[in-house]
């Protein structure tokens, strides 16, 4: 039987490119068998916003690993199975970020699925935001804390299987690297590393150009 690896990520502030903490759950044979949670250092401001919906703030991770310190402790459960996570493609989106914004080079691309959709096609009619799962399967939550959040998705999905759905039907794959990181390149600006793109719109469509992986914050570009 496949190997579920459910997680959870918050984020700093608006632009999503950084984790202040993240949870995450195994599931297999039918159950939860592991679970981890670390606050994250982002190295980024905190919004006003974000820290009212999750409860972190400077003081909160201050004393927290940065992601690449972290990355060493996370990294063997996320290769360790399909990633899980409920509106997947945030979560998804906050860890290719991540990634690049550190040069971290993991992998191409990785399988997962997301709750959300599953259960838009499992249990049409109702909604499919955390909280009302939730209140729908009697589940407790402390929403928006990575840990609890993490949790509920990996018994939400349980539940799923319970009543008859394979997860792996619903499984994609992912691609983290759209762009590929040079490790000799660094942004004069900020010192991040420059990744290489290729330009998607306007006269310049199609070209290749370096730029920072502090994007949009840092908007450092140097040509081929």
């Amino acid at each position: 039987m496949p190997r579920y690896i459910v997680f959870d990520v918050e984020t700093p502030n608006r632009y999503n490119s950084r984790i202040s903490a993240i949870g995450i759950n195994t599931v297999e044979d039918g159950s939860i068998t592991d679970s981890y949670f670390s606050y994250v250092n982002p190295q980024q401001h905190f919004d006003w916003f974000n820290t009212q919906l999750t409860g972190i703030d400077e003081n909160t991770v201050k004393d927290a690993p940065a992601f690449p310190d972290l990355w060493k402790s996370i990294e063997p459960y996320l290769s360790s199975g399909i990633l899980v996570a409920h509106n997947a493609p945030f979560d998804m989106g906050v860890l290719k970020k991540c990634l690049g914004d550190y040069g971290i080079d993991w992998k191409r691309e990785v399988p997962y699925c997301c709750t959300v959709q599953m259960g838009r096609r499992l249990l049409p009619g109702i909604r499919h935001n955390l909280d009302c799962m939730c209140d729908y399967y009697g589940i407790s939550l402390d929403h928006h804390k990575a840990d609890s959040d993490a949790r509920a998705a990996a018994l939400i999905l349980l539940q799923y299987m319970k009543a008859g759905a394979d997860p792996a039907g619903f499984v994609k794959q992912y691609q983290l690297a759209e762009e590929s990181a040079s490790p000799t390149l660094r942004c004069p600006l900020c010192g991040r590393s420059l990744v290489l793109r290729t330009a998607r719109k306007g006269m310049h469509a199609g070209k290749q150009f370096y730029g920072c992986s502090g994007y949009p914050m840092c908007r450092y570009v140097k040509n081929l």
